[in-house]
C-alpha cells in the first residue's frame, strides 16, 4: 500500500513537472516532420529555400474567411464521413492550394522555421481555402483523428490546456497573452516536440489533445523525460463553426522514466485541471476554436486571436 502511494505521488509530481514545462516546450524544432519534406529544413542560416508560386483566384468580395488542411489525403477519400459540396472548378482549385500549403508546411517544420515571405504565402493560401470551404457547418464535421501540419503561432496554443489559460486572460488582452506565451516559449530551448494530434469523438462531445514531448528537466544535465502529454476537454459544438471547450484533465502516457512508465500506463494518473479551476475560481474557463475549412483530409481552425492551425487526417 505504501509502495503504491509512493508511486502515485511520484507519478503526480512527474505529470505536474511536465505540465509546467509544457508552456515553453512545444515550439522548438524537433522530431522529423511526419510528411515528406521536399528540402532539408534549416531554421538558422543556410541558403534560402526556393519559394513556389502561390495561386491567386478571383474570389467574391463578400466572402468572409478563416482556415486548415493535409497532403495525400487531399484527394477525396470515400471512407471519410464529410458531406462535401462538389463543384469541379472549385475542387481542382482547392487541391492545388492544399498541395502548395502542405509543401510549405513540410519545408518549414510546421511553420516553426518559416520566413516572413513563407508565412505570408501560407496566410494567403489559408484565406483562399477558407473562402472555398466545401462543407456546410464545418464545426460539426471535425470528428476523427487529426495531426497538426502547420501553425501560425506556438503549436501548444491549440491545446485545451492553453486555450483555458488564454480564456482567463480575457478577449481584450490578446497582446498580453502573446507576450506571456512567447516568454514561456523562449524560456527553454531544450524541450522538443514530435507529433501533435487532436482527436474528436464521434458524438462531438470530447476533444483530446496529444503532444509527443521530450522535456529537459534540469538545466545543464542530459536528463530528459519523454512521453505523450494528453489533455482532455468537454466539447460543445455551436454551428456553423464554433467549438467551446472546458478542460478536464492532463496526464502523461508512454513515459521513459524507469518504474514510473508502466505505472503511468497501467493507472489513470491524471491532474484534474478542470476541477482545480472550479475550486479556485468557481468555474472552468471556456476555450474557443472556430473551424472555417474542413473536408475529407484537412481542417483549418482558428483561436480567438485569429491564429490558425492546419490539421491533416491522421
Amino acid at each position: 500500500m505504501h509502495h503504491r502511494d509512493t508511486m502515485q505521488h511520484l507519478a503526480s509530481a512527474l505529470i505536474l513537472g511536465v505540465v509546467i514545462d509544457i508552456a515553453h516546450s512545444f515550439s522548438s524544432p524537433a522530431a522529423p516532420f511526419p510528411w515528406r519534406a521536399v528540402h532539408p529544413v534549416r531554421c538558422h542560416g543556410g541558403p534560402p529555400r526556393p519559394i513556389r508560386r502561390v495561386l491567386h483566384h478571383s474570389l467574391p468580395d463578400d466572402v468572409s474567411y478563416p482556415s486548415d488542411y493535409d497532403a495525400d489525403a487531399l484527394e477525396s477519400n470515400p471512407g471519410r464521413k464529410v458531406n462535401v459540396i462538389t463543384d469541379e472548378d472549385d475542387a481542382s482549385i482547392r487541391e492545388e492550394l492544399k498541395r502548395e500549403l502542405i509543401l510549405l508546411a513540410s519545408v518549414t517544420n510546421r511553420g516553426t522555421c518559416a520566413t516572413t515571405e513563407e508565412s505570408n504565402l501560407v496566410i494567403d493560401l489559408v484565406a483562399q481555402l477558407e473562402a472555398l470551404n466545401p462543407t456546410k457547418d464545418p464545426a460539426l464535421n471535425g470528428m476523427g483523428d487529426w495531426e497538426l501540419c502547420y501553425s501560425s503561432t506556438q503549436s501548444f496554443r491549440s491545446s485545451p490546456f492553453f486555450l483555458a489559460i488564454r480564456s482567463i486572460m480575457g478577449d481584450e488582452n490578446g497582446s498580453m497573452a502573446d507576450t506571456a506565451f512567447a516568454i514561456h516559449d523562449r524560456a527553454t530551448t531544450a524541450s522538443r516536440i514530435g507529433k501533435v494530434r487532436q482527436i474528436v469523438d464521434k458524438d462531438n462531445s470530447e476533444l483530446v489533445s496529444e503532444y509527443d514531448l521530450s522535456v529537459g528537466l534540469f538545466p545543464g544535465l542530459p536528463l530528459r523525460v519523454k512521453g505523450t502529454v494528453v489533455t482532455s476537454a468537454e466539447l460543445k459544438v455551436i454551428p456553423p463553426e464554433t467549438w467551446e471547450m472546458k478542460v478536464r484533465g492532463t496526464k502523461v502516457k508512454g513515459s521513459n522514466v524507469p518504474f514510473l512508465d508502466q505505472y503511468l500506463d497501467d493507472n489513470d494518473v491524471e491532474i484534474p485541471v478542470g476541477e482545480a479551476y472550479r475550486a479556485i475560481s468557481g468555474s472552468v474557463p471556456v476555450g474557443v476554436l472556430k473551424t472555417y475549412y474542413v473536408d475529407e483530409g484537412m481542417r483549418i481552425t482558428r483561436d480567438i486571436d485569429d491564429n490558425f492551425f492546419v490539421f491533416a487526417r491522421a
